[in-house]
């Protein structure tokens, strides 16, 4: 039998040679495994790249999220990334910005390291001007600035034009830009491309996902909204009774609503964010996959985040904190997916022990929302947001922190 090299060559074996007949020898080729350190190595890129992606992913989303109506593309986003997975999509394919994000993170960078040594120059012609008015060096380095700006814009042109890639940006290929960079198709080309890379983000999409989702989360709010015109000038009696009694019922509603919006993006419909009834079903085929879902989705995510509403930034510095928020919510959003995707490719488990498993899941399910909810009464208090918390919840919706600064 015969072994395939590293470098492509085929190593030979007496018995890899058999008497076909007239067709004379066939040779039989196995591939050599690589070896371990060649496999450590691609683990460690392919890490290091999925990294990269995730970063600018949610640097992207963060952007979004900080800038009003915008914010509503980010939301979508997030609740398609739930829709895919309850549908049985893989986790990588469900992230579908991930590897466009890496892209635009890579011509940023690439960018800014093209721009940094021009700036330098700029800087240092002005000082040079303020110096020795209309001096020979300031003039030359200003000339030196006007050319790497020139080169630095036909260096990313072609690099964008080949594909963007990192060993794209590294090494420009001149002879192959003297070969191609002065023909018009080539340009035509990478236009083409870059519009199939703005349309792979479906942006309109996601923002009508998202606008339609926020609209039947809001309804399921409506609770909330009770409490705060209950509660708005402190009033006691009978107000704080609707306020308790919109309290119990804001607590039923969220037992369902982040399964309810993975329903929904999953199906697409505006009426399947009110499907109690299958979503209960779901519950009873992994309710042990839900409550770990919710756990991630109502208390350990998003409660640590209440700690940014305390006091907001300055509105330059929005998408700083706001990039936490996307940092914590997108894994939450992955989990609703994931337990509604396990329940769906499974049956209730039958018996006792299915009984069991699901009266302890909904029971311990209880705590799970008492928690989140005295978390979102304290931040009334403490947050600069004030009664609004009780609408402006960011583990059901659009995760920002500010809404204004």
């Amino acid at each position: 039998m015969s072994t395939l090299l590293a470098d492509g060559d085929t190593e030979l074996s007496p018995s890899a040679f058999s008497l076909n007949g007239d067709d004379g020898p066939s040779i039989e080729t196995v591939p050599r495994r690589p070896s371990f350190l060649r496999r450590v190595r691609g683990r460690l890129a392919r890490g290091f790249r999925l990294a990269f992606e995730a970063f600018w992913l949610t640097t992207v989303l963060s952007v979004m999220t900080a800038l009003p109506v915008v914010q509503l593309i980010a939301f979508g986003y997030l609740l398609d990334v739930a829709g895919k997975l309850a549908r049985g999509g893989a986790i990588g394919q469900s992230l579908q910005w991930l590897k466009p994000a890496g892209q635009f993170g890579l011509a940023m960078i690439a960018t800014f390291a093209i721009a940094l040594p021009i700036a330098v120059l700029g800087h240092f012609a002005h000082v040079a001007d303020v110096v020795t008015p209309g001096s020979a060096e300031g003039k030359v380095m200003r000339r030196i600035a006007g050319v790497l700006v020139g080169v630095g814009l036909v260096h990313l042109g072609w690099a964008w034009a080949r594909g963007g890639r990192l060993r794209h940006y590294l090494w420009p290929q001149p002879i192959e830009f003297l070969k191609r960079g002065w023909r018009p198709s080539t340009w035509a080309l990478a236009i083409d491309r870059f519009g199939e890379w703005l349309a792979s983000w479906r942006l309109g999409q996601k923002f009508w996902l998202g606008f339609r989702g926020a609209l039947a989360t809001l309804v399921w709010l409506l609770p909330g909204i009770v409490i705060i015109a209950a509660n708005r000038n402190g009033e006691t009696g009978l107000a704080g009774l609707v306020g308790a009694m919109a309290l119990a019922a804001l607590g039923v509603a969220l037992m369902y609503l982040p399964m309810l919006q993975a329903n929904f993006a999953a199906e697409g419909r505006f009426g399947a964010m009110f499907e109690v009834g299958r979503i209960r079903r779901d519950f009873r085929a992994a309710p042990w996959a839900w409550l770990g879902a919710m756990v991630l989705s109502l208390v350990l995510l998003p409660i640590p985040l209440y700690l940014l509403k305390i006091e907001p930034p300055p509105r330059e510095l929005v998408w700083l904190p706001t990039w936490l928020f996307i940092a914590f919510m997108l894994p939450a959003r992955i989990a609703c997916g994931l337990a509604l995707r396990r329940a769906r490719g499974r049956e209730p488990r039958q018996g006792w022990w299915g009984a069991l498993s699901r009266g302890v899941a909904r029971t311990l399910l209880f705590p799970v929302v008492v928690t989140y909810l005295s978390f979102v009464a304290l931040s009334q208090i403490v947050s600069w947001d004030g009664l609004q918390t009780w609408v402006q919840q960011h583990a059901v919706l659009v995760p920002v922190p500010f809404v204004g600064g």
